[in-house]
């Protein structure tokens, strides 16, 4: 466990990793390339490292220099498994690999944490079987373990539900230049977190393919397309830029999170304007964005394309005027904790009111208090209530090493706020 204590803080510049969900999935575009591609600023950690050594189970060969991933796409060619693939409790790496496995020789069992056994990925096993992949939930349960047969895929037309997710969507956009006819999708619920799919959608278009959408409701992805390899630079994660923000909103200074701009297609990215409205002063320089604090009043907010913010927006808002209210994140019950229950459990123990309902979160600002507070595993709850010790003396974090996951370095940055 590490303690946060409140020290003066000055107006500072910080710089976060390089993207966690460009950095999957520019691997996975790469590995399926027709060549060397050279990934700079991809960020290392727990998750990304358990996607790039599952591609390299796979038989990608894939170098880890200082400065860069040297990734030798195979253009759509894995080696069989006779090991099961454990991605730990990464719920991109599951879903999207599930897809990629498709592309595969014979047999693949893809595994993970107690937790992975939980969240759900029925609705992208029933359209992968939709275009002919033999694929199942091993404890028919609709979660991991998840078996299935790899093979050359026709493609076809998939009816697709992304109300829980929309990585199912992501992964079969993915594969879908690498089989025979291509992939029409259907998009019949959702999609949650639509900025993902945006996500996707680029990197598919600098890898070279052809992608024809009709909003979020239709895509189409002819086949026989080859990802071209080249060189490629992960751009900062916004997600990770989110905490400073939220830093310089709480502590009432002057952050810059350098490298971001304005005009990311990484839906965390508006969690400026989100602090914006709550009072802060938002300064989008070209080396950076920049948040200056001040009196924070509350806000109402649908949250369904930034759930990974929830937590640190709940955070934000126990410092606020009034009551703040968060719509439309039924989806982070299925997170790598219950992030409504989880959040306001924790918010509860610091001595703000809180509740949740099946799809969102009230939170009524106040004066925190200190605690302990459990993570359940989860690295943005680490992240988020450490936010509360720049302000309140006795918060203690649990299981700290858990920023692991997604920003190893998480602690370092943070100390260097009080530099």
């Amino acid at each position: 466990m590490i303690e946060i204590k409140p020290q003066k803080i000055n107006n500072c510049e910080v710089a976060v990793p390089g993207s966690k969900s460009y950095t999957h999935r520019i691997l996975i575009a790469s590995a399926l390339s027709d060549g060397i591609c050279n990934i700079y600023n991809g960020l290392k950690s727990e998750d990304t490292l358990l996607t790039l050594g599952s591609l390299k189970q796979m038989g990608i060969n894939i170098d880890i220099k200082d400065d860069r991933f040297v990734v030798h796409g195979a253009k759509g060619s894995f080696k069989p498994c006779v090991n099961p693939i454990y991605l730990g409790n990464s719920g991109t790496s599951m879903r999207l690999l599930t897809a990629v496995a498709s592309l595969g020789q014979g047999g693949y069992m893809l595994t993970g944490t107690k937790r992975m056994g939980e969240r759900p990925i029925q609705d992208l096993l029933d359209g992968l079987i939709q275009i002919g992949v033999k694929a199942r939930s091993t404890k028919n349960n609709g979660c991991p373990p998840v078996e299935l047969i790899g093979g050359k895929v026709t493609g076809g037309s998939v009816d697709l539900k992304c109300g829980v997710s929309s990585q199912f969507l992501s992964a079969l956009l993915l594969i879908a230049p690498c089989t025979k006819k291509g992939i029409e999708i259907n998009v019949t619920q959702g999609p949650v977190s639509k900025p993902y799919v945006d996500m996707t959608v680029d990197v598919m278009k600098e890898l070279g393919v052809e992608v024809d959408r009709d909003g979020y409701d239709r895509f189409r992805v002819p086949g026989g397309q080859t990802y071209r390899a080249g060189l490629y630079i992960v751009e900062p994660d916004c997600s990770q830029a989110g905490y400073f923000w939220a830093a310089a909103a709480i502590s009432g200074i002057k952050i810059k999170v350098k490298g971001t701009t304005k005009k990311s297609r990484q839906g965390d990215v508006r969690f400026t304007e989100l602090l914006g409205n709550m009072g802060c002063k938002i300064l989008y320089e070209k080396d950076g964005i920049s948040v200056s604090g001040g009196p924070l009043s509350a806000i109402t907010v649908d949250m369904a394309d930034m759930p990974d913010m929830v937590p640190t927006l709940a955070v934000v808002a126990s410092f606020a005027k009034g009551t703040t209210v968060i719509k439309n994140v039924a989806h982070l019950k299925a997170k790598e904790s219950d992030r409504l229950g989880s959040v306001v459990q924790e918010l509860s123990k610091i001595g703000i009111q809180a509740s949740c309902s099946h799809n969102g979160m009230m939170i009524k600002g106040g004066t925190p208090r200190r605690s302990e507070i459990d993570t359940y595993g989860d690295h943005r709850m680490a992240m988020s209530f450490a936010l509360v010790g720049l302000k309140v003396p006795g918060i203690i974090i649990r299981d700290e090493k858990c920023v692991e996951k997604s920003f190893p370095d998480f602690w370092n940055v943070f100390q260097g706020l009080y530099q």
